[in-house]
């Protein structure tokens, strides 16, 4: 499409643990030679004040009593501790917000994406219609994202840093299939150690002059099906044995599609989705439980 503009982020190294970050500018023209003065927040404990309360709102809703699921058996935990490829969801998953939620309350319509975000990731409307339909909403161009990226960064989610390491030790790849945008998931991706060949996710097109224009259909996650698609296509490259699939939304839980991933674990330490949770194969409300159980 001429006079478009793939943006790219730079890579930024992290250099020490981090649980919740103040990401530096991501885009190259504002990028600070002394970008590692920027400071850093960190998040003490185990779990952050919104998966407390997401816990909590479960539970004071209806119990854990329905959920048969939040104790693995032996087969999913086997199947777990010998996975050779983890691929996680990004927005309410390793980060603790919603990526576009976020950019477009910035930009001014944050309730009418969020009332979006909620039915696409129920599985009740298709996935690229509750994006295309977000994005017309504020249309975001490139300064707006840019400042965004300067004044809200993303929240790394409690633990995960903790888990990707562990898995790394174990010699399990680990992936990033979103549905969310490049922009806002490469700098997430340098903190943990993850390489962009190993992340599947949207991106933003702008124009010569910076305005937005759309994003690329030809991404597999732009669309419903699409991380089942990034998944197969993951497990056909290389070859894996046994591949997990960790995230909140029914997007996530298509993954688990012949040929794509032998097993999903439910994260609800951000949001609780009944209608996904309870066809999961292991239901978890802090990574720590992953964590303890790779031992």
């Amino acid at each position: 499409m001429e006079g478009l503009v793939h943006y790219r982020i730079n890579p930024i190294h992290a250099t020490r643990r981090q649980y919740r970050s103040c990401l530096v500018p991501a885009f190259s023209l504002l990028l600070s030679k002394n970008f590692t003065k920027t400071p850093v927040l960190f998040m003490k404990g185990h779990r952050s004040f919104n998966s407390v309360v997401a816990s909590v709102q479960s539970l004071d809703a209806s119990g854990l009593g329905h959920f048969d699921n939040t104790l693995p058996s032996k087969v999913i935990l086997q199947l777990w501790r010998s996975a050779d490829a983890v691929c996680f969801d990004v927005d309410s998953t390793v980060c603790l917000d919603e990526g576009i939620d976020e950019l477009a309350e910035f930009c001014g319509a944050g309730k009418a994406v969020a009332d979006w975000t909620a039915r696409a990731m129920g599985g009740s409307v298709p996935f690229e219609e509750a994006l295309a339909a977000r994005l017309s909403l504020f249309k975001p161009s490139l300064p707006q994202v840019q400042e965004f990226l300067e004044t809200r960064p993303p929240k790394i989610s409690p633990g995960i840093n903790e888990l990707v390491k562990k898995l790394k030790a174990k010699n399990t790849n680990v992936y990033l299939i979103s549905g969310g945008f490049r922009q806002m998931i490469n700098p997430v991706a340098s903190i943990l150690g993850i390489p962009p060949e190993n992340i599947f996710a949207n991106q933003l097109l702008f124009g010569s002059s910076g305005e937005f224009v759309g994003f690329d259909v030809n991404e597999p996650t732009s669309r419903s099906g699409g991380k089942a698609t990034a998944v197969q296509k993951i497990r056909k490259v290389h070859g894996y044995k046994a591949l997990v699939m960790i995230g909140d939304g029914a997007t996530d839980l298509e993954a688990r599609k012949p040929g794509g991933a032998d097993l999903f674990i439910c994260y609800a330490g951000v949001q609780l989705r009944e209608a996904v949770a309870v066809k999961a194969d292991w239901l978890v409300f802090n990574f720590a439980d992953l964590i303890n159980s790779l031992e």
